[in-house]
């Protein structure tokens, strides 16, 4: 009998300071929880005169979620479906460094829009993307606005993914009047959000000879959410930001993972030997008004399911990442440039555009 109690006493013991270091911890990620403002000037508005005007008016994207350069063809993750949390150190650095050389060959793009850019993180063994993004178009303008930190964060249980930071990059060509970063709601509830990016877009502002502004913005929608309310709600903050920049006779460009199909997005031709999965939640035809464009290429896929390593043909694939472009732009040229997912899970999408009188 006192055997039994004794080992029911050190079970109690043990569950008590399992629940008191758990509820340590889930202290210590809320005390430390990222909570950027609703809206944060990244780069003041000019005042003094100095301003770069720009005479030119047509210009070239290219858009891409570069998956912390951690997500190529190799790896699956354990978020979509498969095991693997992050890849080897030395996968690691063969993707980054295969994606720097690509932004480098591509030099006379006007802007750059990336996501996924590790500035500190245990996922990509803590190298600086940001910086070393930055050092390869040492020539161009930069802007980085973070959309995730996490001390710790828990999953999965076998290999926790550990400390993150990570967020927007955009590149210019042009010094950029303004930047601000937009805050989209948190739409997942506690205490999951304290482990989840926090959503966010970047508006870069521009002046042109004609004294209006261009307006590209570099966005990142929520993923795993399947609630439409929840995602309408985060889509009328950069809608509302758009139409207004529009209703000044400003130029907008929206490009990004938005992380759901465009209006009546459907492959065409082969796909480029690609099999096609409709992304679970689309975006609304009626979203924007009349006359807004919706820029993207049917004819190769822009993201790829991760549930294991990518093989063309085997692994679904899908659109999620395109432009949104105001009324008053004509559209040139948007083609995804199919580099069949070999270093991130994203392919980048190229678009030329012009503004009109």
């Amino acid at each position: 009998m006192k055997l039994i109690k004794l080992f029911l006493k050190i079970i109690g013991w043990f569950l008590l300071t399992i629940v008191i270091l758990f509820g340590g911890f889930i202290l210590y990620i809320t005390i430390t929880d990222f909570q950027p403002p609703q809206v944060e000037i990244l780069v003041e508005k000019s005042t003094d005169g100095s301003t770069q005007v720009i005479q030119q008016d047509t210009f070239s994207l290219i858009n891409w979620n570069i998956g912390y350069a951690g997500l190529g063809k190799d790896m699956d993750f354990f978020y979509d479906g498969g095991k693997g949390v992050r890849p080897t150190r030395e996968l690691s650095k063969k993707y980054l460094t295969n994606i720097i050389d690509f932004v480098k060959r591509n030099d006379t793009v006007d802007f750059w829009l990336l996501q996924e850019v590790d500035l500190k993180s245990k996922r990509s063994y803590y190298v600086n993307e940001v910086e070393l993004l930055t050092e390869s178009k040492r020539e161009s303008h930069s802007v980085f606005a973070q959309n995730y930190k996490v001390p710790f964060v828990p999953v999965p249980v076998y290999a926790p993914l550990g400390y993150v930071e990570s967020g927007l990059l955009l590149f210019s060509e042009f010094t950029p009047t303004e930047s601000i970063r937009y805050a989209y709601p948190l739409i997942a509830s506690w205490p999951d959000k304290l482990f989840l990016l926090d959503r966010c877009f970047v508006l870069n502002r521009y002046t042109l000879k004609n004294d209006k502004d261009l307006i590209i913005i570099n966005t990142h929608n929520s993923a795993y959410v399947y609630d439409s309310v929840l995602r309408v709600k985060e889509l009328q903050i950069i809608k509302k930001v758009m139409i207004d920049e529009y209703g000044k006779g400003n130029y907008v460009i929206a490009g990004g993972d938005w992380n759901q199909n465009p209006p009546g997005y459907k492959p065409s031709d082969d796909y480029n030997k690609h099999k096609f999965f409709p992304s679970i939640v689309k975006m609304n035809p009626d979203f924007m008004p009349d006359g807004w464009k919706w820029a993207y290429d049917n004819k190769a896929p822009t993201n790829r399911q991760n549930d294991k390593p990518f093989t063309v043909g085997d692994n679904g694939t899908t659109c999620l990442d395109y432009y949104l472009v105001s009324p008053n732009i004509d559209l040139i040229d948007v083609e995804v440039i199919d580099l069949k997912f070999e270093d991130s899970d994203h392919n980048p999408v190229y678009l030329r555009a012009k503004l009109t009188p």
